[in-house]
């Protein structure tokens, strides 16, 4: 069979990768893709606008697709999943619908408490004069959010009122999430550790998948800018048997039984993202795609067939699935380019002394093919991810693999996975 991934970063090429390991499948293809994706065994780019419905669908059926497996929230957002299904043609992903949990923080704020679900206090607003006037009214520090898709960059942590002007100004006036700032969400801080928690879900039927914990602040220490995520490791020693239990109950059970309640069931990958305070949860935000950095450690440790999976979530038969996971422990590093999460530079060429050795992986993110050279087209460029018999070997491997690569201006975090070795 044929498999189409949809989506151009490191969390597609991690899929079209898993997805190529698969005896049945015959090749993989991913619309862009990357310069990882051009160059990794059974796996082809297609150039198609993901935009352009009609066209990928005329792909899927030139090419007998026996699955689609949509990457990036705007598809989703967009309807690319809905199109496709209307075409018969099968498509694991949430509805349009369904992906407002994370195409709104609005839309899913109120959906959290309509239906029980804990998460921080907050207020919606639409109008710059009305969200300045709510700054005087409320303690500090407070975060910010651009209410719409802002490549996980649209979360601003503000210590005192002056800071939470200037995002109100930025995001209003400047527009600096363009669209996506057309409305905002003010909510309390929340203090506690963050943990990603994944699952493949259908309809009520949910798969929890291996634990983990990305870093999304740029700098060592969690300081400075928030970004799409510098690194991940997994599993997360912080969930343990218990705290996994409250989330299901408390998270996912709820919000799959209030979508189908409003008659959008879910299908697809659900992300939790989670804030952890002496066993206490609240919900940050969804996100209704496979996480990025998460992907790639995760994939790395899971033993059961990814297509299968996909397969099983979308005809309806996950209650007789059994998902299989490596005992080791994965991590890995995100090397980006200089200035991300702001203004950086692209079309640097990449050297790569070492190819993959079993257990390690160089994830593509923001590259791309020119001739015979890799160039970096992104801020986040590689995932370098790596197993190991505990966090510490995993975490000294994957750093042995970001020394492999080098380009002007790249940079990391030196300390991704520490959190887990405390």
């Amino acid at each position: 069979m044929y498999i189409l991934i949809v989506g151009s970063g490191g969390r597609e090429h991690a899929l079209a990768w898993k997805c190529a390991q698969d005896e049945s499948v015959s090749g993989v293809f991913v619309c862009p893709g990357n310069a990882g994706t051009a160059l990794e065994n059974k796996v082809s780019n297609v150039s198609i606008n993901v935009d352009d419905f009609a066209a990928v669908k005329d792909f899927c059926i030139e090419k007998n697709i026996a699955l689609v497996i949509v990457g990036p929230e705007q598809p989703l957002v967009d309807g690319l999943v809905d199109y496709l299904d209307s075409n018969d043609i099968k498509t694991f992903g949430p509805s349009s619908t369904a992906a407002q949990l994370e195409g709104s923080k609005t839309f899913s704020k109120d959906f959290f408490i309509k239906y029980g679900i804990p998460t921080a206090t907050y207020a919606a607003f639409d109008n710059f004069d009305s969200a300045k006037d709510h700054l005087k009214n409320i303690s500090y520090p407070t975060v910010v959010k651009a209410d719409g898709l802002a490549a996980g960059k649209g979360v601003i942590i503000c210590q005192a009122e002056n800071e939470a002007l200037e995002a109100l100004v930025s995001i209003f006036k400047d527009q600096a999430f363009g669209d996506a700032g057309t409305s905002v969400v003010i909510e309390d801080f929340l203090i506690g550790e963050e943990v990603s928690f994944i699952a493949v879900v259908s309809k009520d039927k949910i798969i929890p998948l291996a634990t983990s914990q990305d870093h999304k602040a740029v700098g060592d220490g969690d300081v400075g800018l928030n970004t799409g995520g510098m690194g991940a490791y997994s599993p997360a020693p912080i969930v343990d048997e218990k705290l996994h239990q409250k989330i299901i109950e408390q998270v996912m059970k709820p919000t799959m039984q209030g979508l189908i309640a409003e008659g959008s069931p879910y299908l697809g990958f659900l992300y939790a993202g989670l804030m952890i305070n002496n066993g206490e949860l609240k919900v940050l935000e969804f996100n209704c795609r496979f996480g990025d950095p998460e992907t790639q450690p995760i994939l790395l440790r899971l033993k059961s067939s990814l297509v299968e999976l996909c397969l099983s979530a979308i005809d309806d038969q996950l209650n007789n699935y059994q998902i299989q996971w490596t005992d080791e422990h994965a991590c890995g590093v995100v090397i980006a380019s200089n200035g991300y999460p702001q203004n950086y530079t692209k079309n640097k060429e990449v050297k790569i002394k070492s190819s993959d050795a079993i257990g390690m992986k160089l994830f593509h993110a923001g590259t791309k093919l020119q001739g015979d050279k890799v160039l970096t087209s992104g801020g986040r460029v590689f995932c370098a991810t790596a197993l190991g018999k505990d966090l510490q070997e995993a975490q000294s491997k994957a750093y042995n693999l970001v020394e492999s690569v080098s380009f002007d201006g790249a940079f990391y975090r030196k300390d991704i996975g520490n959190k887990g070795l405390k």
